[in-house]
C-alpha cells in the first residue's frame, strides 16, 4: 500500500473461522518447548488481515521465529488525536529471544512505519531488505536518534539467505509503485512458504525491470506448501495498467499545458516521480519538489540512483520565479487533500514560493484513498474556482496503483501452484474474493486459509488448523510520544467529547453544614453556548444544589465520591432529557 495517510479506513470487522477461547498473553501461556523434532510450522499474522495497513507476520519453525514487515496504519475518523496504529507484538515480546530476523519487503510505511516503536519489544533483530528500503529505514531513524543503529543486511533479486537454523529465504523481484520490492520464498524442513509482498505484474514497467516470471515459476516447480498473497485488488477485474500507458497520457498533458504544472502524488511513488522528471526534461521544464516526505524520498532515491535527472533540471523553491512559469513543474505531496501538505498550501495561496494563475495545470497522479473523497473534492472545487486546468485518474489514465488486480492475482496462483492458499493484506471481502480466485485455479476449499490478526495457524504438509487460542491483536495506538497508553477507555472519552462535548460543574460545599456556599459554576465546551442558554443553566444550578443538600444536610460525614457520582448521573439524565445530547459531565466538589 502507498506511503501516505491511508487513514479513514473503514472499521475493521473481527472475524475468525473458529471462536478463540483466549489470547496467548505475556503472562497467560509461556512458549512451548520443542523436543527437537519439527513437524509443523506456525504462521501468526499480527496485522494486515481484515484491514489495509500495519502489515506484520511471524513464521515459527521449531524454536525460531522469522518476521515479515513491521508496518503501521493511520487512524480512522472516530479516533481523535491518534497519530497511527501499530501491531500488537505481545506474542513476540515474550518470545523475542527466539526471533532470528526481520524481512522488510519494501519501503512503504504500512510495511516499515512501526519498526522504531517495536524494535526493543522484539529484540532488535537483524533486518534483511533492499537498497532503497534500507535508505528509507536509515532516514526514518533520524527521528529516533536515541536508538542504536539498525542492523541491516542488504539483499538483491535472486539472493538466497540462511536466517537462523530453520529458514532458507530466496528473494525475488516484483513490480510495485516503489523500487526494490521483494517477494520471498521461505523454505523450512516442513515445506516452502511464499509471501508475495505488495505486487503487480507489469510487462512494460518504466525505470524498473519486469517481475522475473521464470524465477517465480521455478519456485512453484520446486513445490510450495503455502502461498500468502496480497488481496488489495482482489475485487477489481482485469490486469493493472502498465506504467507505459500512464507515461503516454502524462506526456499529452505536458504537451498541451500552457502554464505551470503542479503534480500531486504520493511521496513513495518513486517511479512516478521519475516519469514526471523525464517528461519535464523533454519539454524543457525545470523541476521543484516540495513536501517533507517528497523531498526526503527524492534525495534518497537520487543518492542511490533510483531517480536520475540531467544537470540543472532540479531547482530550489526560491528559484521558481526566476524562470518562465510555463517552464516549471512542481512535484508535491497533498493529493489526498491533507490540510498541511504542499498542494493545499498552494491552492489556498499560502505557499511561500508557488502561486497558481489561471490556466495553470494541476494533476492528481494518485487514486483517492477511501475516506478522503470529501477532502479531495473540496480541493478540486477550489482549483476550478481559480480557473485552473485539473486532471485526475477518473478523467484519464494518469495513475495506476501498485497492487495486483484479479488477473494478476490469478497469474501468481498459476505460477506458484501452492497446496495451501492464504490471502493477506486486505479487508475481509477482498480476502474472500481472493479465496474464490484460488478455488477457480484448482486449490481445494479445504486448503484455503481464512484467518484474522492474532490467529495462530498450524500447518503440516498434510493439513492446517487454527489454534483455539490467539495472539493478542488489539489496537496499539501511538499518540505523540505515547505508545499504547491510549486505550479503548481513553479513546471512548475522546469520542464522547468530540460528539457531545463536556459539561463541568464546580460546587463549593460547607463541610460543617453540608450546604452549597455559592451558586455552582458551569463550564461548557462543545455542548452549549452559555450566554444563549441561561435558562437551562439556571435549572442545572438549582438541581445541583438540591442534589447536594439532599445528600449532605444533617447526614453526618459526607461521602464525597458518592456525591459526585450522584451529580454526574442526575445532571447527565437531565441534560439528555432537555437536549437529547450526552455531554461528558465532570462534577467538581470543593469542600470548605
Amino acid at each position: 500500500m502507498n506511503q501516505m495517510r491511508t487513514s479513514r479506513l473503514s472499521r475493521t470487522t473481527r472475524i475468525r473461522t473458529h471462536k478463540p477461547k483466549k489470547e496467548l498473553g505475556r503472562v497467560l501461556v509461556e512458549p512451548k518447548k520443542t523436543d527437537g523434532k519439527i513437524d509443523e510450522i506456525k504462521i501468526i499474522p499480527l496485522g494486515g488481515l481484515g484491514e489495509v495497513g500495519k502489515n506484520m507476520t511471524a513464521i515459527e519453525c521449531g524454536n525460531e521465529i522469522l518476521i515479515i514487515d513491521a508496518g503501521l496504519r493511520f487512524p480512522e475518523e472516530d479516533m481523535p488525536g491518534i497519530d497511527f496504529i501499530i501491531p500488537n507484538v505481545s506474542y513476540l515480546e515474550y518470545r523475542k529471544d527466539r526471533i532470528v530476523g526481520l524481512i522488510i519487503t519494501h519501503g512503504h510505511y504500512d510495511h516499515i512505519g512501526a519498526l522504531p516503536y517495536l524494535r526493543e519489544k522484539i529484540g532488535d533483530p537483524e533486518i534483511y531488505t533492499g537498497a532503497l528500503t534500507r535508505g528509507m529505514l536509515i532516514k526514518r531513524q533520524e527521528d529516533f536518534s536515541h536508538q542504536p543503529a539498525l542492523k541491516i543486511n542488504l539483499v538483491s533479486d535472486g539472493d538466497e539467505v540462511k536466517i537462523g537454523e530453520n529458514f532458507n529465504v530466496k528473494f525475488f523481484h516484483v513490480n510495485h509503485s516503489i523500487p526494490d520490492d521483494f517477494g520471498v520464498a521461505i523454505t523450512t524442513i516442513i515445506g516452502t512458504v511464499v509471501h508475495t509482498s505488495d505486487f503487480k505484474f507489469d510487462a512494460t514497467p518504466l525505470y524498473d525491470k519486469p517481475a522475473n516470471y521464470e524465477q517465480i515459476k521455478h519456485i512453484g516447480d520446486k513445490g510450495v506448501m503455502v502461498l500468502m498473497s496480497e488481496s488489495t485488488g482482489a475485487e477489481l477485474d482485469g490486469h493493472s495498467l502498465s506504467e507505459k500507458d500512464i507515461q503516454e497520457n502524462l506526456d499529452l498533458i505536458f504537451r498541451e499545458a500552457k502554464g505551470m504544472i503542479v503534480a500531486g502524488t504520493f511521496a513513495s511513488m518513486i517511479n512516478r516521480i521519475q516519469q514526471l522528471i523525464v517528461i519535464s526534461e523533454k519539454y524543457g521544464r525545470k523541476v521543484v519538489v516540495d513536501g517533507y516526505s517528497m523531498k526526503t524520498n527524492t534525495e534518497i532515491s537520487k543518492e542511490l540512483g533510483y531517480i536520475k535527472m540531467q544537470k540543472g533540471t532540479q531547482i530550489k523553491l526560491e528559484q521558481v520565479n526566476d524562470h518562465p512559469r510555463e517552464k516549471i513543474t512542481a512535484i508535491v505531496t497533498g493529493a489526498q487533500g491533507e490540510g498541511n501538505a504542499a498542494l493545499m498550501r498552494i491552492v489556498n495561496g499560502e505557499h511561500r514560493h508557488i502561486r497558481l494563475q489561471k490556466n495553470d495545470t494541476v494533476m492528481f497522479s494518485s487514486s483517492v484513498i477511501p475516506g478522503n473523497e470529501r477532502n479531495v473534492q473540496i480541493l478540486r472545487d477550489q482549483l476550478y474556482r481559480q480557473g485552473i486546468k485539473v486532471y485526475h485518474y477518473q478523467m484519464m489514465d494518469i495513475h495506476t496503483g501498485g497492487h495486483a488486480k484479479r488477473e494478476d492475482l490469478r497469474e501468481m496462483i498459476q505460477l506458484i501452484r501452492p497446496k495451501f492458499f492464504m490471502p493477506v493484506h486486505g479487508q475481509y471481502s477482498m480476502m474472500i474474493n481472493h479465496i474464490e480466485l484460488a478455488k477457480e485455479e484448482g486449490v481445494p476449499e479445504a486448503n484455503t486459509i481464512v484467518a484474522d490478526n492474532g490467529s495462530i495457524i498450524h500447518i503440516t504438509p498434510e493439513k492446517w488448523w487454527l489454534d483455539k487460542e490467539t495472539a493478542p491483536s488489539s489496537y496499539v495506538f501511538v499518540d505523540g510520544l505515547g505508545i499504547g497508553d491510549v486505550g479503548n477507555v481513553v479513546l471512548r472519552d475522546r469520542q464522547v467529547l468530540a460528539q457531545d462535548g463536556m459539561f463541568v460543574i464546580v460546587t463549593t460545599v460547607d463541610s460543617r453544614t453540608g450546604r452549597v456556599r455559592t451558586s455552582p459554576d458551569i463550564i461548557s465546551r462543545g455542548f452549549v453556548y452559555l450566554r444563549e442558554n441561561t435558562e437551562l443553566l439556571n435549572e442545572v444550578r438549582k438541581k445541583v444544589r438540591a442534589i447536594v443538600e439532599r445528600k449532605t444536610v444533617g447526614r453526618g460525614p459526607i461521602n464525597w465520591i458518592y456525591l459526585k457520582d450522584e451529580i454526574k448521573e442526575k445532571v447527565g439524565s437531565f441534560l439528555f432529557q432537555k437536549t437529547e445530547r450526552r455531554p461528558m459531565v465532570l462534577p467538581v466538589v470543593i469542600e470548605v
